[in-house]
């Protein structure tokens, strides 16, 4: 029964850590097209680092695929700041 209890104890801090770091990340961005110039606002879920400035590249790389340029990375978040921007975000709700 200890060794059930000891097993159990060292098991969930584990848990926790891995949970915590599989985490989604999001960003929102704002964009643009030229000829005719064209902007939006955009929300992505980043695969990489969750941080400004891997947002940036990463989603520069993405939008540019598409033929948009990034202006600038507004915010990175997680998953409690997401369905707030849902409408904001409009058709570029994590469609890139």
């Amino acid at each position: 029964m200890k060794t059930l209890a000891l097993i159990l104890a060292l098991s969930v801090p584990s848990l926790v850590a891995a949970g915590s770091a599989q985490a989604a990340c999001y960003a929102d961005y704002k964009a643009k097209q030229d000829d005719p110039l064209r902007l939006h606002y955009g929300v992505a879920e980043l695969r990489g680092a969750c941080s400004d400035k891997a947002a940036k590249a990463e989603l520069q790389t993405r939008l540019a695929d598409q033929g948009w340029t990034l202006l600038n990375v507004v915010s990175v978040f997680d998953d409690s700041g997401l369905n707030k921007r849902k409408a904001s975000a409009g058709p570029y709700f994590l469609r890139f």
